[in-house]
């Protein structure tokens, strides 16, 4: 049995085998899993890349691309959220003869503080609420063109006297071209269970998903466009707002889409697009689109830039840099920070 055959076996079996509810947004625990930390993957407008380039940033999301030339490198990333929400990741890979690549990462957000009150309003203090994971990611090369990853994350999560804990686990894929400059990603993500729910009550569904992401580096343009698939899982993802329906003005009904717009804006909804423009080694322009986000989060009379997002990164010295802005409401646009470096770089100076 060839390496190609395995890796798409293996695939199916995860499919079948996990317990899938196909519910989104607001449906299971520990959503947090899917914020985005990288500032390169917010700024090309989702929540993983398909990139095979050694950046450590990436290998959370898709542990496919873990590879021993990521040994050493160490990431920080923080988010400004909404209001006192703050989140953010630490990342560090080393590879072992014998054992192969890994990355381990700290992923946490920090909810802020909050005023306790009975159900009367009587107000008895103040409390804090945050949730951290803690992710073990391994990866391995099957070929010069094949390689697969998996994550295992333990989940710890304390909103106010509410405690819980969980076990989870991805397993992606990816081909990579000859010449590196294609790279195509398969990643189911966050199969696993709530061990422990809140305050002694029902386990709670986790935020599963399938997702294909692949990306193209121009031949004679220094140019990389991504395009991700969200929910392969789920195809309609369509919310229907009471407050933005189309309706009659004679007789009031609902006017519905035909079947053609339904079919093409669910469509349009699991893909986000994404740029990079690449001005030599040590700088980038990045741009991203996600249509669901913008159908999601838009006030009608004003959709501004919502769905967009945009950022740049550059090297000085030993660190790269990244900063990215998404744009998810009219009232603010997190940002995204993040710093990496190679730690093997600051021992070959001193030797």
């Amino acid at each position: 049995m060839g390496k190609k055959t395995i890796l798409v076996l293996f695939f199916i079996s995860v499919y079948f085998i996990s317990d899938i509810n196909a519910q989104i947004g607001g449906d299971n625990t520990y959503e947090f899993l899917n914020l985005t930390s990288s500032a390169r993957i917010a700024a090309m407008g989702g929540d993983f890349l398909a990139v095979s380039d050694n950046d450590i940033t990436l290998a959370p999301s898709n542990p496919s691309i873990i590879s021993p030339e990521m040994h050493n490198r160490l990431a920080v990333c923080y988010v400004d959220f909404f209001s006192d929400i703050n989140y953010g990741c630490a990342a560090y890979s080393k590879t072992f003869n014998k054992l192969g690549s890994f990355v381990a990462s700290i992923q946490y957000i920090n909810y802020g503080k909050f005023d306790g009150a009975e159900v009367s309003g009587e107000r008895y203090g103040t409390f804090y609420a945050g949730e951290n994971a803690l992710n073990i990611g391994w990866g391995r090369q099957l070929d010069s063109s094949f390689s697969i990853g998996s994550n295992l994350k333990f989940v710890y999560s304390s909103l106010e006297t509410y405690k819980s804990f969980g076990v989870l686990v991805d397993v992606a894929g990816s081909y990579n071209s000859r010449d590196r400059r294609f790279t195509v990603s398969l990643i189911a993500k966050n199969i696993g269970r709530q061990l422990i729910a809140y305050d002694g009550g029902n386990i709670e569904p986790l935020p599963f998903e399938l997702q294909v992401g692949l990306s193209q580096r121009l031949k004679h343009l220094p140019f990389r466009y991504s395009i991700l698939i969200n929910h392969l899982e789920k195809w309609d993802l369509k919310y229907d707002d009471t407050n933005n329906m189309n309706t009659d003005p004679i007789s009031g009904e609902v006017v519905k889409d035909n079947d053609f717009e339904d079919f093409a804006d669910n469509f349009i909804r699991h893909i986000v697009l994404g740029g990079e423009l690449l001005l030599g080694k040590n700088f980038s322009i990045r741009g991203g689109y996600n249509y669901q986000r913008r159908q999601e989060l838009k006030v009608a009379s004003k959709t501004a830039t919502v769905g967009f997002s945009w950022g740049f990164g550059f090297r000085v010295s030993k660190f790269h840099f990244s900063y990215a802005r998404s744009t998810y409401h009219l009232n603010g646009s997190p940002n995204y920070i993040t710093i990496t470096t190679n730690l093997s770089d600051f021992y070959k100076k001193k030797n």
